[in-house]
């Protein structure tokens, strides 16, 4: 093992950071979130922001165990495009559960830049900050050499490792005398406590890997890291990536064991009609997105009157089996037999749906399927 992989495992907090949360409920496993913050059609990203607010105060007071959002970048259904921004205003608005990022596309950004901003994060919510971190660029590949600067993207996810390692020594100010960044330092951040009178605070944002193939599966246990699978959007790689997690998964500070979390798109609504109602938005927005069309979120409206052709048929199809939709028993079902059928430790739900009700509707109704706290 490198000195740089110690670095990495070595870092963290200890038990009790609130990795491992507890099943709510009947539920299986500890449920928690995942916010796209999505604009519908003739509504507005305030709107979406608000109703994130709602979303993040709702999952706290019923008894989800976190609650992340996404970094995307142009994409004009997507307002997640600053993580730690809608972070910051979501702390203001909530008081126990976790908040952080699903994740924050590391290559896209100075690793001390994120050291910096989640550790003012820490500063405003202590305790409760995730940092979850990806290497793909959340976006096309024009937009993402615009973010980079750097027409050779390539690098940027080929040196993921060293960008971790670079950010893991900033969060615990721990680069070796004579490094070149050996006397830098991440504010807020741990220099702080060395510093005459200082106090040093108990925590820092605990790291995850965010994946949707086998690389950051890999990584993640090998620096005994927890880990969280796109399931939502990967489906077919659920079961190798966790598998390899598992497999490579060596004990650190941070961990003893694995744990691993898995996105799941799922909406509950009052009938199976209104639930295919619903997801079709969501659908028409991928078949949008995924040709090349981005736009926002169309109503199940324009939902209902657009016509499939045969590839876009196709897609929506497969698309729409990995999407746990239905009644809320339906829905609690569903969710159990993922749970069983992958073992993750966690399932982080997100809601693909056009307004802002009808998504914050769901995450009441799977709440209820599973008698949480009201």
């Amino acid at each position: 093992m490198s000195g740089e992989d110690e670095e990495i495992r070595g870092s963290g907090e200890t038990a009790g950071d609130g990795t491992r949360g507890t099943a709510p409920g009947t539920a299986p496993v500890p449920l928690s979130v995942l916010d796209l913050v999505t604009v519908g059609a003739g509504s507005t990203a305030s709107a979406a922001v608000r109703t994130a607010v709602d979303i993040a105060r709702t999952a706290e007071r019923r008894g989800f165990h976190r609650y992340w959002v996404a970094e995307h970048h142009s994409m004009p259904g997507v307002a997640s495009s600053s993580p730690a921004v809608l972070l910051a205003h979501l702390a203001a608005h909530t008081t126990r559960i976790r908040l952080g990022s699903g994740g924050v596309m590391l290559p896209n950004h100075a690793p001390l830049v994120i050291a910096e901003q989640f550790g003012t994060l820490e500063a405003m919510a202590p305790g409760r900050v995730d940092l979850g971190l990806g290497r793909a660029p959340g976006t096309d590949g024009a937009t993402a050499a615009a973010l980079r600067r750097t027409e050779r993207l390539h690098e940027g996810a080929d040196e993921f490792p060293q960008q971790l390692a670079e950010l893991t020594r900033f969060l615990d100010d721990s680069f070796p005398d004579g490094h070149p960044y050996a006397k830098i330092h991440a504010v807020p951040g741990p220099v702080q406590a060395t510093s005459p009178g200082g106090v040093q605070d108990p925590h820092r944002p605990p790291l995850w890997l965010l994946g949707s193939s086998g690389f950051s599966a890999r990584l993640a246990g090998s620096l005994g890291l927890p880990f969280a699978f796109a399931h939502h959007f990967s489906a077919a790689n659920t079961l190798p990536a966790l598998d390899l997690y598992r497999a490579s998964f060596r004990p650190s500070e941070v961990l003893s064991e694995p744990y691993a979390l898995i996105g799941v798109a799922a909406l509950a609504a009052e009938s199976e009609q209104e639930a295919r109602r619903q997801v079709m938005t969501g659908a028409l927005s991928m078949v949008r997105l995924r040709t090349g069309r981005p736009g926002l979120v169309p109503s199940p409206e324009e939902a209902e009157a657009y016509r499939f052709n045969e590839l876009e048929r196709g897609f929506v199809d497969s698309w729409l089996g990995n999407v746990v939709h239905g009644t809320p028993d339906a829905v609690r079902q569903g969710l159990d037999d993922l749970a069983k059928r992958t073992g993750a430790d966690e399932l982080m739900i997100t809601a693909n749906a056009h307004g802002g009700a009808a998504r914050l509707r769901s995450y009441e109704l799977i709440a209820d399927a599973y008698g949480l706290p009201a």
